[in-house]
């Protein structure tokens, strides 16, 4: 069985697209900013080089998402499904960011409400890894739920390892929001 994981979907707030190629200048235009990845385990992808290798992860992924300001259009930032795994009914949802003028104002719940709903017609668990160091991302998947499983070294795309703890969301848990 296919499962598409690079859907179209949309709420009041935002639009999220599958990533194509021609969308790498507005979203480094977004990704350029270094305080955007102040609490990223690789502090650095606000480098043009650097974020190409982000990039061009996510264009091999087959599961990133554009993420737009619904009302203007605007390019608000990113995120992705990957490692879907079927015998276990998972897929992780990460490698999320938004510009600084997006945060606060309740963009990432909104994506993230949209990834997890449509994930969720798939799979029974979500699991997210997060920087250690990234405290504000852990308060934001704790207030959805999500439970802190493990901890774990992760090298993302062409990156070095870095540690990241791993949390879980159950499909059944999520219905009782």
């Amino acid at each position: 069985m296919h499962i598409h994981f690079q859907p179209t979907l949309q709420n009041n707030l935002v639009l999220l697209q599958p990533l194509q190629q021609d969308d790498f200048e507005p979203l480094y235009t977004v990704a350029a900013d270094p305080l955007v990845w102040e609490q990223h385990p690789n502090k650095n992808r606000y480098q043009r080089e650097v974020f190409q290798n982000f990039f061009d992860g996510a264009m091999q992924s087959k599961g990133a998402m554009l993420i737009k300001e619904k009302e203007t259009g605007e390019v608000a930032g990113c995120s992705r499904f990957y490692d879907y795994d079927e015998t276990a009914s998972s897929v992780f949802i990460g490698y999320t960011f938004f510009g600084r003028k997006f945060w606060g104002k309740g963009y990432n719940p909104a994506a993230k409400q949209l990834m997890i709903d449509y994930a969720f017609q798939l799979v029974n668990t979500i699991k997210f890894h997060i920087g250690a160091q990234n405290i504000r991302s852990q308060i934001a998947i704790e207030r959805i739920g999500a439970i802190k499983t493990k901890e774990i070294e992760v090298a993302y795309h062409g990156e070095p390892e870095r540690l990241n703890f791993e949390y879980e969301l159950k499909k059944e848990d999520w219905g009782k929001r």
